[in-house]
């Protein structure tokens, strides 16, 4: 999957890491990861200034860093939240009321400017979105699939959390039927560069491999029925408590941001 996998998280990349890697956060345990991602989500939600935002999220990038996994990588994964920020955050930049950086520009609908709160949010949503997409990126690369597989029964309903591990086993057939179908149109001379100008292509591709999915879904019913699966996957193993020193970690992650909120709520500058 190099076409695809340099702007797109590889899942196969990701379990592989995971599997065969052995990092400080390889030896963290799970249950810890989980409630460091939920700190996560709930500081950049509570977090309403950008040098803190900025400062989580180098912090989250030293820990990435720590971990062993490649910068690079990471790099080309931000492509999907890059467009993200764009489309959602980059509008809202010409609407914040302001001073102007670089004069006005007429538009039809009137004149448009970015001002310096506006340049500000869209460093904040940038922030928020990166923190949260890196860390979870480091989460999924040093974690073992047992150990996921396990939390997932754990946590989600039934049968959710069958959906959920069926769904992540048949991605690899996914992008394994993605990548063929994109091997078999470049061998044929087409030219994937351009997506307007070759809009009908894609849509083909997407078209053959929605079908192809199905098609493969509809044998691996057939193959799990006939092997007994009555809609429960048993799962064989066991993730242990977190150690006391790593309960300190989350308890005092969750401290801070309820404390900043606190702060922040009563007022009190910091």
């Amino acid at each position: 999957m190099t076409s695809l996998s340099n702007h797109v998280p590889d899942p196969r990349l990701i379990t592989a890491v995971a599997e065969r890697r052995d990092g400080p956060l390889h030896r963290v345990n799970p249950w810890t990861k989980i409630g460091l991602v939920g700190a996560l989500v709930l500081a950049v939600t509570v977090f309403d200034r950008l040098v803190f935002l900025a400062g989580l999220y180098a912090v989250v990038l030293a820990v990435y860093g720590l971990a062993g996994l490649p910068y690079r990588r990471l790099a080309g994964w931000y492509t999907l939240p890059l467009l993200f920020i764009v489309s959602v955050a980059g509008p809202l930049a010409f609407l914040e009321p302001g001073a102007p950086i670089g004069g006005v520009v007429s538009t039809p609908f009137g004149e448009l400017s970015v001002t310096w709160p506006g340049l500000v949010l869209l460093a904040e949503l940038s922030c928020r979105s990166f923190t949260v997409v890196t860390f979870t990126l480091t989460a999924s690369m040093t974690t073992k699939y047992t150990a996921v597989a396990y939390m997932l029964g754990r946590l989600l309903p039934r049968p959710v959390d069958q959906v959920a591990l069926l769904t992540y086993r048949f991605t690899f057939v996914m992008v394994e039927t993605l990548e063929d179908l994109v091997k078999a149109v470049l061998s044929r001379g087409a030219n994937l560069s351009e997506f307007w100008s070759n809009r009908r292509l894609y849509a083909r591709i997407l078209g053959m491999t929605m079908l192809s999915a199905i098609e493969r879904s509809e044998r691996l019913v057939k193959s799990m029925e006939a092997r007994g699966y009555d809609g429960d996957i048993t799962l064989y193993g066991d993730v242990s408590r977190p150690p006391p020193r790593e309960l300190l970690v989350v308890v005092g992650s969750y401290a801070i941001v309820v404390g900043y909120a606190a702060v922040s709520v009563s007022g009190v500058g910091l």
